[in-house]
Parts: structure tokens; sequence; C-alpha cells
């Protein structure tokens, strides 16, 4: 595994700041020891440097991966968050979505979210602003970047889309083979 690159990792701290704001330092220096991220074969992982030493001893052909996948970087060298990220950035999101119970289906099987479908939204959000999806019991179901701002949702149609589709839980089944 290796470090990012400058440009990559200005790629991924733009990205992470578009979901989580300033709480990135969070994520990194956190209470239970310091993490990193790594890049092998366009992934980026997120590591613990406790365990990254102790897979110093190991090739790079005999490793499949070291921590959790965060994204991948397409050949136009943009990140793209895997869902296996979800549960590292929810807890920091600066701005939530939820979707109503009877729109929690539709979302994991890919759909946007459109005005019908949403049930809260936290105030001052952007348009193109980086969110997380959740239930109405609190359970985040994905990403999703904003289509409308927070005051234009207001008065938007019940069938214009809010929120766009990113990732979400559903993946997991979905995409399977492709995520690790």
């Amino acid at each position: 595994m290796k470090r990012l690159s400058d440009e990559r990792a200005k790629i991924l701290f733009e990205k992470l700041n578009k979901y989580i704001g300033t709480n990135v330092t969070q994520l990194i220096d956190r209470p239970d020891g310091t993490y990193c991220f790594r890049e092998m074969r366009d992934r980026v992982y997120y590591v613990s440097e406790r365990i990254l030493k102790l897979s110093e001893c190991f090739s790079g052909k005999q490793l499949v991966s070291v921590g959790t996948c965060f994204g991948k970087f397409s050949k136009t060298n943009k990140l793209k968050f895997h869902i296996t990220a979800l549960y590292y950035l929810a807890p920091y999101a600066q701005h939530k979505v939820w979707v109503k119970p009877s729109f929690e289906q539709q979302y994991l099987y890919g759909n946007n979210v459109p005005k019908s479908g949403l049930a809260r939204i936290t105030e001052n959000a952007g348009q193109y602003q980086g969110v997380v999806v959740y239930s109405m019991s609190d359970l985040p179901l994905g990403f999703g970047v904003l289509a409308r701002s927070t005051t234009d949702c207001k008065t938007a149609d019940p069938l214009t889309a809010v929120c766009y589709h990113q990732s979400d839980l559903g993946e997991y089944i979905r995409a399977e083979d492709s995520l690790f």
C-alpha cells in the first residue's frame, strides 16, 4: 500500500470536506489511535497506523486489502465513495436528509429522492452539498448530493428530485463483487 499522491490526497480531502466539513480531523485523530488513508490499485483505504505497520510484513501481491475501502479513483481521477465508508462518515455528517418510510426501499434500489419522499432535511444546506441519507429511525442508508438547496426544497414540485443518489446500502447486494 502506498501513500496518496498530493493530487489524489487533495481530491480525497475536498470530497470529505463536502460531506463532513471540518470534522475531517476527528476522522484521522481518533481516541482509539491515529488513522490514515492509503492507496492500493486505485482504491482508497482508511486504516489504523498500528495495523498498517503490521501489514508491512506482507508483499502487495499477498494482500487483498488492509482497512476499510472508502472509495475508488476513476480513470479520469475522480473519486467515488463506496458504501463501506458510510458508517465512518455518518456520525460526522454536517448535512442530512431523512426519507419517508414508504420511500426507503426505492432509495435502496438506487433511485433519487423526490420531494414527495423527503421527510426532513437539515437547515442551510446548499445546492450540490454532500449529504448522508437516513431513514426516519436514524439508520444511515447512503450518500447523496442535494439537487436543490434547503430553501428551494420548500417551494419545489412534489415530483422534483431533491437529492441525487450516490451510494446506498443496497450496493452490498447489487455490486458485491466490485466493492472490494
